[in-house]
C-alpha cells in the first residue's frame, strides 16, 4: 500500500493443557508457553506497532500468592522490549538461585509469566489516547479471583457512548476514553452479577466460606455472561478474556468482521488473529487450524474443559475485505491465492490502458505488499498473450503462411515484460513517520531501477490500494517519472475507497480520501456545489436519530459519476507538479464486481460501496461528512 495506514490490532492467546513440568521434560524449557506467545505475536507484528502487552494467569495458586500479571509498553520496539525485560528478570532469578529451571514449580512460584494461560496483544491506536495506560490488556481487579478480569482485543465498538450511558444508568461511574474500557466494564458488571448470585446462594445454604470460591469457579459460565454483556454492541471485534480463577474465553463478532483462528491439540489451545501465525508457530497444516465461528465464544474452564457456544444470534457474514487485500500476512495459502486473483482481475482494464501493446510496456509493482498481486497480473497478461499467439499460429497455419520468421515475430515481439522498478527505503519511511511535517523527505521513500524503462514504454505499476493518494503524488509518481516513460499506469487491486471505516482500520476522515476529493472537484466543476450543502443539511438533520434509522446521503455524491470519470479526476489530482516529466498518467481501479469474484468469502466491502454491516457504520459516515463540511479534523467515532 502506497499510503501509510494504521489498522487492526493483533491478539494471541495460549492456554497450556498440561502441567508445566510436561513442557520442561518434552521441550527442555519451563517457558514453553511464554516462548510460544512471543513467537505468535512476532508472526503478527504486521498488525500493530504502536504498543504491545501481555498478561498471564496461573492456575491453582495458594491464597496470598500472586496469580495474575501484566506487562505493557508503547515505547519503540515494544514487542521485543516487554519480552526482553521479562527474560532479564527471569535470568536474574536463575542466577540468584530463586528459580531452578529443572524444577518447574520454582518457575511458576517466582516468575510472573510462568503460568498456564498467556495473553498477548499488538496495538494500533484507532481510538483513545496513545499511552501505556490505553494499551491492552486491560484489567479489572478484585480480591475475588472470579471477579478479576483481563481483556485484550482487535475491535472497535461504534456505540461506545451508548455503552457508557448504560453503565451510568446502572449507577456506575465509567471513565471515558476508549471503547475497550466500556467493554471491560460491561463484561465486568455481568461477571460480578454472576459471581454474586452464586456466592449469595452458597452463603444462604451455609456452605463453608473456604469452599465457596471453588464452587463459584465451577459454576461460572462465561458464555452466559457474554450473552448479557454483548447485547447491543455495534462493531467488529475479536476479544480474548482471562478471568482470575483460570477461566478463559475468546469471542468474535456475529458478522465475522474481525478475524480469529485457533489450534487445539492435547498440549495446548491457542488463538490468534491470523491463521498462518498458528500454522507456523505450531508447525501445523492448514486443515488443523480452524476459524472461530462468528457470534460464538470458545471457553476453556479452569479445569481444562473446553466448549464453544453462540452468545448472539446469527447474522449475515461480512468479513473485512481489506484483510485479504492488504492487512493479513500474504503467506497464508488462501490469501496468497486471492491476492494473485486480485491482480489477475485487472487484466481487461490494464490491457485497454496499454492498448494491448506489451512490447512497449513494462510491468512492475509498488513495494512491498502489492508484489503478490503483481505476479497474478503478469501471469494473466502472459496467459492473454499466449491465447493471442495461439490464435495467430492457427490462422497462419490454415493460410499456409506459417514459417520460422513468423513464429519469432508472433512469440517474441509482443511479450509482456516484468521488472522490479520501485524499491522502498524502510528506514527512511520509519524516520519520516516519526517526523511530521517533513514533506520534502517523502519523495525519497522509494528509489528506482534505472535503465530498464525506455522513453517509448508504458510503465504499469500495480498497487494494492490507493486511499489518500498523498504518497502516490509526493513520492511514488515522482520517482517513477524519473524513468521517463511515455505513460504511467497505476493499477489498484482495490476499488476506489469512498467511505470511512469504523471497525478497526484508522481511516474515518472522509475528506482525506482521494476518491472523495475527486468527486467533490467534479461536483464543483459541474456548478453543483449546492449539492454538498444539501447533503450536509440532510446529515445534520438525521444526526440525532438512532443509527438504524440513518440513510447514506453521501452516496448521492458518487452516484452522479461513473468510476472512470472519478478515476480520471484522481489522476489529475495526484499528477505530480514541478517535475520535468510531462507524460500521460492513468489510474485504474479494480471494480467492486471483480473484487468480489476474487475474494468471494470476505465480502465486507463497505469501504467501496457504503454498505455497512452494522447501523453504527452509517452513523460514523454521517459524522464524517459533517466533520468534512465543517472543516474539522479527527476521527468520526
Amino acid at each position: 500500500m502506497s499510503d501509510f495506514l494504521k489498522h487492526e490490532c493483533g491478539i494471541a492467546l495460549i492456554r497450556l493443557r498440561k502441567p508445566i513440568s510436561y513442557y520442561q521434560e518434552k521441550y527442555g524449557t519451563p517457558l514453553y508457553g511464554f516462548n510460544q506467545l512471543f513467537l505468535l505475536m512476532e508472526k503478527q507484528h504486521n498488525r500493530g506497532q504502536d504498543g504491545a502487552g501481555m498478561g498471564c494467569v496461573k492456575l491453582d495458586v495458594d491464597p496470598g500468592k500472586p496469580y495474575m500479571a501484566r506487562e505493557r509498553t508503547t515505547k519503540p520496539n515494544s514487542l521485543s522490549r516487554i519480552f526482553k525485560r521479562q527474560l532479564k528478570a527471569y535470568q536474574k532469578m536463575v542466577d540468584k538461585g530463586t528459580i531452578h529451571p529443572e524444577f518447574p514449580q520454582t518457575v511458576k512460584d517466582n516468575f510472573q509469566f510462568g503460568g498456564e494461560i498467556l495473553l498477548g496483544h499488538l496495538r494500533y491506536a484507532t481510538s483513545g489516547l496513545y499511552n501505556q495506560e490505553n494499551c491492552h490488556p486491560y484489567v479489572r481487579e478484585s480480591n475475588w479471583p472470579t471477579k478479576n478480569l483481563m481483556l485484550a482485543g482487535n475491535f472497535t465498538i461504534t456505540n461506545e457512548k451508548d455503552l457508557n450511558e448504560g453503565l451510568i444508568n446502572r449507577g456506575q461511574h465509567p471513565i471515558f476514553g476508549t471503547d475497550t474500557q466500556a467493554v471491560l466494564e460491561q463484561i465486568g458488571f455481568h461477571l460480578d452479577e454472576a459471581h454474586d448470585a452464586i456466592y449469595h446462594r452458597m452463603r444462604d445454604q451455609n456452605v463453608e466460606g473456604t469452599k465457596i470460591p471453588g464452587i463459584i469457579s465451577k459454576e461460572l459460565d462465561p458464555v452466559r455472561i457474554l450473552k448479557s454483556a454483548a447485547d447491543g454492541w455495534d462493531g467488529g471485534y475479536a476479544i480474548a478474556g482471562l478471568i482470575g480463577n483460570g477461566d478463559t474465553f475468546v469471542m468474535r463478532d456475529p458478522q465475522g468482521i474481525r478475524p480469529c483462528y485457533y489450534f487445539q491439540n492435547d498440549e495446548v489451545i491457542a488463538f490468534a488473529s491470523e491463521r498462518v501465525a498458528l500454522m507456523t508457530i505450531f508447525n501445523q497444516p492448514i486443515e488443523n487450524v480452524c476459524e472461530l465461528e462468528p457470534g460464538t465464544a470458545t471457553v476453556v474452564k479452569s479445569d481444562g474443559h473446553i466448549y464453544c457456544e453462540r452468545f448472539t444470534e446469527q447474522r449475515e457474514l461480512k468479513p473485512c475485505s481489506f484483510e485479504r487485500i492488504y492487512f493479513s500476512r500474504g503467506n497464508d495459502p488462501d490469501i496468497y491465492r486471492e491476492r494473485k486473483a486480485l491482480g489477475g482481475a485487472l487484466l481487461d482494464q490494464v490491457v485497454k490502458a496499454v492498448d494491448n501493446n506489451f512490447a512497449g510496456s513494462v510491468f512492475s509493482f509498488v513495494p512491498n505488499t502489492a508484489e503478490v498481486a503483481y505476479h497474478g497480473l503478469l501471469e494473466s497478461v502472459r496467459r492473454h498473450r499466449r491465447k493471442e499467439v495461439k490464435a495467430a499460429i492457427l490462422k497462419a497455419n490454415d493460410e499456409g503462411k506459417l514459417d520460422e520468421q513468423m513464429l519469432d515475430e508472433l512469440i517474441m515481439n509482443n511479450w509482456p515484460r516484468g521488472e522490479k522498478i520501485a524499491h522502498k527505503d524502510i528506514k527512511l519511511r520509519t524516520f519520516i513517520s516519526q517526523e511530521s511535517g517533513r514533506a520534502q523527505l517523502v519523495s525519497h521513500v522509494y528509489d528506482i531501477t534505472y535503465g530498464v524503462v525506455q522513453k517509448d514504454d508504458c510503465l504499469v505499476c500495480i498497487d494494492d490500494s490507493i486511499v489518500r493518494g498523498t504518497t502516490l503524488k509526493e513520492s511514488i509518481l515522482k520517482i517513477l517519472s524519473r524513468t521517463n516513460p511515455r505513460k504511467i499506469v497505476v493499477a489498484s487491486t482495490a476499488p476506489q475507497i469512498r467511505y470511512p471505516d469504523c471497525y478497526g482500520i484508522d481511516m474515518s476522515e472522509l475528506g482525506k480520501f482521494i476518491a472523495f476529493k475527486a468527486t467533490v472537484e467534479l461536483i464543483k466543476e459541474d456548478g453543483s456545489a449546492d449539492l454538498l450543502q444539501e447533503v450536509y443539511q440532510d446529515c445534520v438533520e438525521q444526526s440525532d436519530r438512532p443509527a438504524d434509522q440513518m440513510v447514506n446521503h453521501v452516496k448521492r455524491l458518487y452516484d452522479r459519476y461513473t468510476d472512470d470519470q472519478i478515476s480520471k479526476k484522481i489522476a489529475e489530482l495526484v499528477y505530480p507538479k514541478n517535475i520535468p516529466w510531462k507524460g500521460e498518467l492513468e489510474i485504474v481501479f479494480l471494480t467492486v464486481e471483480k473484487m468480489r469474484e476474487a475474494i468471494p468469502v470476505h465480502n465486507g466491502d463497505w469501504y467501496f460501496t457504503g454498505n455497512y454491516p452494522t447501523p453504527g457504520g452509517k452513523a460514523v459516515l454521517n459524522q464524517a461528512y459533517i466533520n468534512y463540511y465543517e472543516n474539522r479534523d479527527g476521527r468520526s467515532y
